[in-house]
């Protein structure tokens, strides 16, 4: 039998996954009266738009946990992993309510931290009819994540899944360092402010990463490259991680690639509700999948159907797959090798 690449002795680990990143509060308003306007310069390539001194009426209110850190706990707790989380909450309401929801599906909440003076970040998301979405963000506690904080000789994880951290060197460093020191693997999908620090600074950590996520537009930035030419940001970032990079291409699918091998999944077609979240879901059920089965492709097919989940339902873990995917639901995805 082949050896699976991802795994160790999980018996020598007290966890298989700790996630590293944001906790928030969300609230998430949906409106048909929110209209679309064409804007190449826009993420999406729409703004969403409204009149400002209107009253606007809304189609639906919805209260949900977010951050990217407590979005791939509970996609890596319903695939059966022992799982933990560490983010940084406030002294509040919204804190209790996102350290409530994590216990209630069975995640660790020993490491979560609770800050004396900053609020629970907190996202407002302006969801259109076409299901793309506007964030206010404001980030609050999870700003001041504090890595020190996070004994992981005690909590002995097999692997870190680490998010965004705010761009925070120092934290990344911490992280890093102690994951080297104790043969952790990590699974990492940097934000915004990572990625803009540039590959330069990046590079030592990128070169301990086992997975790297990115959606297209990341992996081009931090690449320096246009986000159209594929093949020149697998050339500068293919060979950096240890095992895979994973890079997600919104309605159009998703690539994998790993040691010189390319395949792609096309989006499973369907309504798409709500885009928050659906990064979240698809790196941590693509890792969730390397680690048990240590077959890119399952892993593939799993972030896919993870990710479509979470689109056709309002919120960023209404979607989340209740458990690891059949063989027949792996099936429906179809994968092709570039």
């Amino acid at each position: 039998m082949q050896k699976n690449p991802f795994q160790k002795n999980r018996k020598s680990y007290k966890l298989d996954v700790l996630t590293v990143g944001a906790a928030t509060r969300d609230v998430f308003i949906q409106s048909k009266r929110f209209k679309n306007i064409k804007n190449p310069l826009a993420a999406d390539g729409l703004d969403v738009c409204f009149p400002l001194g209107a009253k606007i009426d809304i189609d639906s209110v919805i209260f949900e946990t977010g951050g990217g850190a407590t979005n791939a706990a509970v996609t890596f707790s319903r695939f059966g992993l022992r799982t933990a989380c560490a983010a940084r909450v406030g002294n509040d309401p919204g804190g209790n309510e996102i350290v409530a929801r994590l216990k209630s599906e069975k995640i660790d909440t020993s490491s979560i931290q609770t800050d004396p003076k900053k609020g629970t970040g907190y996202s407002l998301i302006l969801v259109s009819s076409s299901g793309q979405r506007a964030i206010l963000v404001s980030r609050g506690a999870s700003s001041d994540l504090d890595a020190s904080q996070i004994n992981l000789k005690k909590i002995k994880p097999e692997w870190i899944y680490l998010t965004s951290v705010g761009g925070n060197l120092k934290t990344l460093k911490n992280i890093f360092d102690s994951a080297r020191k104790l043969r952790i693997h990590i699974a990492w999908n940097p934000g915004n402010a990572e990625i803009e620090l540039g590959i330069k600074k990046l590079l030592p950590f990128l070169i301990q990463t086992d997975i790297l996520d990115f959606n297209r537009e990341e992996a081009a930035a931090l690449a320096e490259v246009p986000p159209r030419d594929l093949d020149k940001i697998l050339h500068h970032l293919g060979i950096l991680p240890r095992q895979a990079i994973v890079i997600t291409d919104g309605a159009r699918g998703a690539y994998a690639h790993s040691r010189g091998t390319t395949w792609f999944a096309p989006a499973i077609p369907g309504k798409r509700v709500n885009t928050t979240g659906a990064g979240d879901a698809f790196g941590s059920a693509f890792t969730a999948a390397a680690i048990t089965t240590g077959n890119l492709e399952t892993a593939l097919r799993a972030g896919m159907l993870n990710s479509f989940g979470v689109i056709t339902h309002m919120g960023a873990k209404a979607g989340i797959l209740k458990k690891f995917p059949s063989t027949t639901d792996l099936q429906r995805v179809k994968i092709k090798k570039l």
